[in-house]
C-alpha cells in the first residue's frame, strides 16, 4: 500500500502559477500510475493528468499547455506545476496511485489541497 500527502495548493490570481506536490511514502519505481484529480463544488472528480512508471504523461484538454506533470524518483514525489490559472480550474486537488497488491491494480488518494483561483 501507499500513503500520499499533498502540499502546495492556495489561492491564487487568475494568470497565476502553482506547483503541487504529492510526496508517496513507497518508491514510485513500483507504482503503475500516479496522477492529479481536481473536484470543483457540486461536479464530479474528474483526471487533470496522469503518469505512467514508463514516463508517458497524459492530460485533459482543459490544462494542455498550461499543466505540466512530473516526477522525482529520488523523492518519491509527483509535482504538478500549474500556470496561466483560470478561475475555472478552482477545486480540490487530489493524488492518486495506482499500484499491485496481492495481485490486484488498486487505487490510493491523498488527502486533497485546495486550489482557488480568483479573477
Amino acid at each position: 500500500q501507499v500513503q500520499l500527502a499533498e502540499s502546495g495548493g492556495g489561492l491564487v490570481q487568475a494568470g497565476g502559477s502553482l506547483r503541487l506536490s504529492c510526496a508517496a511514502s513507497r518508491s514510485i519505481f513500483s507504482i503503475n500510475s500516479m496522477g492529479w484529480y481536481r473536484q470543483a463544488p457540486g461536479k464530479q472528480r474528474e483526471l487533470v493528468s496522469s503518469i505512467i512508471s514508463g514516463g508517458d504523461t497524459n492530460y485533459a484538454d482543459s490544462v494542455k499547455g498550461r499543466f505540466t506533470i512530473s516526477r522525482d524518483n529520488a523523492k518519491n514525489t509527483v509535482y504538478l506545476q500549474m500556470n496561466n490559472l483560470k478561475p475555472e480550474d478552482t477545486a480540490v486537488y487530489y493524488c492518486n496511485a495506482v499500484l499491485m497488491v496481492n495481485g490486484l491494480l488498486r487505487g490510493f488518494w491523498g488527502q486533497g489541497t485546495q486550489v482557488t483561483v480568483s479573477s
